[in-house]
């Protein structure tokens, strides 16, 4: 790696896996943490919790538009990293606090924090891939980037389990804030190698003034929210998701005036990129139901019962929860769970019983005032992360393989096939519905650790690549712009993740909440297929 890479990755790679390690064990618990009951949670119903869950990652993805315009413009991407990496740390450590004002003021804080530190990492990086020598391994470099982030989401659940089982939410929060420091003073740590890279780039006549840009979208996006929030009647299903696009609309309309202000030169390739932006939302919007649906179908749909010769070991690392039986006690859950209904129709409740026991056979149901000892939900939230480690070398040695038979493919069909592979993972899911009889029966770990590994590589093809394409084809004085971009796309889809989730009472045949994503990945597919000669021109014309 010394040879082909800048010195400025590991440390930009340890940088982002700390910072991703805070980031993600928060999340990993989070809609845990609302929906609890009985350990200190928030005790909100499933459909609240998963609005709330979308409307952060909504938020927290939206904010890099104005990180990553103030880093281009006035600050600098390593002050930027720096602040943004400072007010996550608080962020999280804020949610260990109680009570609502401590819990939304802390969000709010990560929400900026990630803006500044989110873009201008990614931009750092691709500033020194530059160098000419660089340039050639700037897909793989960010595909090792991107390893450094899931190694940072695969350790990460094991410390939420662990001190949220042992001793508090309030713990797992405080270590995911420690997390975020460490990832600051690394950063700091190995600044020499990459100081060269922060430089503000010169404008040109057609640019905006920064003050005007944030008149123009800031302003109207925060009025606009306002309204969408206070406007009689839903209109997307809750007024934190009308609020939320109400106030998206002003800030995408900047990105599309981009191409009506840009001069001849700039025009085709911000086009590509706002294309790119806009198939990825879909991608998202399924890839971040890990944090909703899939953690539901974890939490109980799954056969999570540790075998006995390994309980003590496991409850010993904190890994694990042990509810209790018993038939008087009543858990805010899924009431549509299993549904019964009676000859009209009517849904009659049946159960009684914390939910994990709902669709136990009466033959394994322990006896009253016994525990069973299970594995901690969000640790299943580590499989996606593992499956990127494990599988990251194995592609970048594909892409490598080709690339020496002068068969790899344009980063415009990897895009493709990320997109296609993401809509053959909800099959995988799909296929779990129909097997275990819509949650008759306790699905095996395995459905969800193969749909995890199989939309893993759609990831692996689509958001590295697209990373890696942002720097290549932005105007140089605009790239954290247009990184703030591709992380409002990723807004975007974040919230769309919370929407399609929080319908998940609505399906009775929960097969039928899969295949509405299959479906939606596909024809975003097909629109990117159709879409990739002219990406492959523009790139062509660009040396990419």
């Amino acid at each position: 790696m010394a040879k082909k890479h800048p010195k400025a990755l590991p440390y930009l790679f340890l940088s982002e896996m700390w910072e991703r390690f805070g980031f993600y064990l928060m999340l990993g618990i989070f809609f845990l943490y609302m929906t609890d009951t009985e350990k200190g949670g928030l005790a909100m119903g499933k459909k609240e919790a998963a609005d709330i869950f979308g409307t952060y990652i909504a938020l927290v993805y939206l904010t890099p538009f104005i990180g990553g315009l103030l880093a281009d413009r006035i600050l600098g991407y390593r002050l930027s990293i720096t602040i943004g990496g400072i007010l996550m740390g608080l962020g999280y450590c804020g949610l260990a606090l109680p009570g609502s004002t401590a819990f939304y003021t802390s969000l709010l804080v990560i929400c900026i924090g990630n803006g500044f530190f989110k873009p201008n990492i990614s931009t750092l990086l691709g500033n020194v891939y530059n160098e000419e020598k660089y340039k050639p391994f700037k897909d793989s470099g960010y595909n090792i980037f991107y390893m450094g982030i899931n190694i940072g989401a695969f350790i990460c659940n094991f410390f939420g389990s662990y001190l949220r089982n042992t001793f508090s939410w309030g713990a797992a929060f405080l270590a995911a804030g420690i997390g975020m420091f460490i990832g600051v003073i690394i950063f700091w740590v190995g600044q020499k190698h990459y100081k060269h890279a922060d430089v503000l780039k010169p404008t040109k006549k057609e640019d905006m003034p920064v003050s005007k840009i944030l008149g123009l979208t800031l302003l109207p996006a925060l009025i606009a929210g306002y309204i969408g929030w206070i406007i009689p009647n839903n209109i997307f299903g809750s007024d934190s998701t009308d609020a939320f696009i109400f106030g998206a609309l002003p800030v995408a309309g900047y990105y599309v005036s981009l191409i009506v202000r840009s001069n001849p030169e700039d025009k085709r390739p911000i086009s590509a990129l706002l294309a790119v932006f806009a198939v990825a939302i879909v991608f998202w919007a399924i890839f971040k139901q890990n944090g909703t649906a899939l953690t539901t179908w974890a939490e109980s749909y799954t056969d999570r019962e540790v075998p006995a010769a390994l309980v003590q070991p496991a409850k010993t690392m904190g890994m694990v929860q042990q509810p209790v039986y018993a038939k008087d006690s009543v858990s805010l859950a899924d009431e549509q769970f299993r549904i019964v209904r009676d000859a009209s129709g009517k849904p009659v409740k049946t159960w009684d019983y914390p939910l994990y026991f709902k669709n136990l056979p009466p033959e394994k149901l322990p006896a009253e005032g016994e525990t069973v000892t299970l594995v901690s939900t969000e640790l299943l939230q580590s499989v996606n992360p593992f499956w990127v480690v494990a599988l990251t070398p194995l592609i970048v040695l594909f892409w490598s393989f080709l690339k020496k038979r002068n068969r790899e493919p344009s980063t415009s069909w990897k895009i493709f096939y990320g997109l296609f592979i993401t809509a053959l993972s909800t099959l995988v899911m799909v296929t779990a519905s129909y097997v275990c009889h819509n949650g008759l029966e306790k699905s095996s770990i395995l459905w969800l650790v193969g749909s995890y590994g199989v939309i893993t590589i759609g990831e692996l093809c689509l958001s590295p690549m697209a990373l890696s394409l942002v720097s290549k084809l932005s105007p140089p004085r605009l790239t954290g712009l247009m990184m703030g971009g591709w992380f409002l796309s990723t807004s975007i889809g974040n919230k769309m993740s919370g929407v399609l989730a929080s319908m998940w009472d609505g399906y009775e045949n929960k097969a039928n909440f899969f295949l509405v994503n299959f479906v939606l990945a596909l024809i975003t597919s097909v629109i990117i297929l159709l879409m990739i000669r002219w990406l492959n021109k523009i790139m062509k014309e660009h040396g990419v």
